[in-house]
């Protein structure tokens, strides 16, 4: 019988930006999502670019940097991975934050909180592979995830603005959209399933 909990929008988005570049393509995705989300979605980046490389060697006693990543996530009530597609993969450093934060053993941050991927890219696959090799990583972390809509944006000359203004009407509706859908699958997630 499933636990019917109080937990009412709206909701804390970490997101993460799996780019560690300062003109990234997935951060003005980031922006444009941000604009285009429902008012119930608040959002706060979970920033990757500082932390270490990691090593189990750290597990009896974390640094800084990583305490700070699993207090960012424990803080917020869902997750959003916004990354671009490395060699038919997610970037380095989007794992190596990964990893920090499913560690130590029996101390999983992304165990039960909801998720969603989506990424953007100049090619036409707009980083379907890199996509699918992060969610595998998230169901081995034991994070609930949206699996539909997919969304695999190519970013095209003027897309997206810096500001995050998406300038094509047909681009815009399916990421509004895409974020209606995200913010009914965090709702249905922290309503329904038992939280730790």
């Amino acid at each position: 019988m499933a636990v019917i909990h109080e937990h009412e929008p709206p909701y804390t988005v970490g997101y993460f930006i799996g780019s560690l570049a300062r003109a990234s393509i997935n951060r003005r995705l980031s922006r444009a999502l941000i604009r285009l989300a429902p008012h119930e979605l608040e959002f706060t980046e979970i920033p990757i670019g500082d932390l270490p490389l990691y090593t189990y060697d750290f597990d009896a006693d974390y640094p800084p940097e990583g305490r700070s990543l699993k207090e960012a996530i424990a803080s917020v009530d869902a997750v959003l991975f916004i990354t671009p597609e490395y060699n038919r993969s997610i970037p380095g450093a989007l794992k190596n934050a990964i990893d920090w934060a499913s560690r130590p053993w029996g101390d999983n941050s992304f165990a039960g909180k909801p998720s969603a991927i989506i990424g953007a890219s100049s090619g036409a696959i707009g980083t379907a592979v890199a996509q699918q090799s992060l969610r595998s990583v998230l169901s081995f972390c034991n994070s609930p995830q949206m699996s539909s809509p997919e969304a695999y944006i190519q970013i095209t000359e003027g897309l997206i603005t810096d500001d995050g203004e998406v300038t094509n009407d047909g681009t815009a509706a399916f990421l509004r959209d895409y974020m209606q859908a995200y913010y009914d699958f965090v709702t249905r997630v922290l309503t329904v399933v038992p939280q730790r």
